[in-house]
This record gives structure tokens, C-alpha cells and sequence, in this order.
């Protein structure tokens, strides 16, 4: 399989964000140009690829996750109480033959993301 997904966790509650936004933009030099927002699902995953195959092109994108949200509506924060809002991961796709996958493992106070598989 050959596109891009994205998985997001929360590690506090121990189990997939369902809810979380996302919107996603590709980036060229001094330009961000949106490509589509989507919403995961009840596994943390969008219902389908960002890209496929026939879509996928080389270069720069960025995935904004609005975690400020999802944490306020499922943690019972208060917007003073956030550490973070949104995060924002860069990334290049070079290889259109390989599969690209951005997850992002969420809690409270930190995240971490990498490149899956």
C-alpha cells in the first residue's frame, strides 16, 4: 500500500482519540496551501488515506493537530490549563512507492510522533 495515514493515541485515557481534528496543507517555500481537515474515528485513524497512490505527489506537508480541542472536550480541561494547542509535524514524502504513516502518541503535558509504518 502506497499513500499516507495518520493513528492518533491518547495515552492518557489508554486508548485511540476519536474526535481529534486535523488539517492537513502542503508546504512550498514561503507557502502553506490547506488540502483537506479531517476528524479521526473511534480507532484514532481517519476513514480513509490522506493520499492513495493516485493522488500522492513529492514535497513538504504539515499535519496540525488540534489537540487544544480534543483535550478540553475529552479531558475536562480548561483552555488556561493546556500546556500545548496545537501541534504541528512537518514532514517530506520523497518515495512515491512507499507508504508513508504519521502517528502521534498524545497526553496531557506531551506528545510524541515518528515515522510508522
Amino acid at each position: 500500500m502506497t499513500g499516507l495515514t495518520t493513528h492518533v493515541l491518547d495515552l492518557t485515557l489508554g486508548k485511540p482519540a476519536d474526535g481529534l481534528e486535523i488539517s492537513f496543507f502542503k508546504t512550498e517555500q514561503d507557502s502553506k496551501n490547506a488540502i483537506a481537515k479531517f476528524v479521526t474515528n473511534s480507532d484514532g485513524r481517519l476513514d480513509a488515506p490522506i493520499f492513495d497512490k493516485s493522488s500522492v505527489r513529492a514535497g513538504w506537508y504539515e499535519m496540525i493537530f488540534h489537540a487544544g480541542k480534543y483535550l478540553i472536550v475529552k479531558h475536562k480541561m480548561k483552555e488556561a490549563d493546556l500546556f500545548f494547542n496545537d501541534i504541528s509535524i512537518s514532514f517530506q514524502i520523497n518515495n512515491l512507492k512507499q507508504h508513508y504513516h504519521v502517528p502521534l502518541l498524545l497526553s496531557k503535558f506531551g506528545y510524541s510522533t515518528y515515522r510508522g509504518s
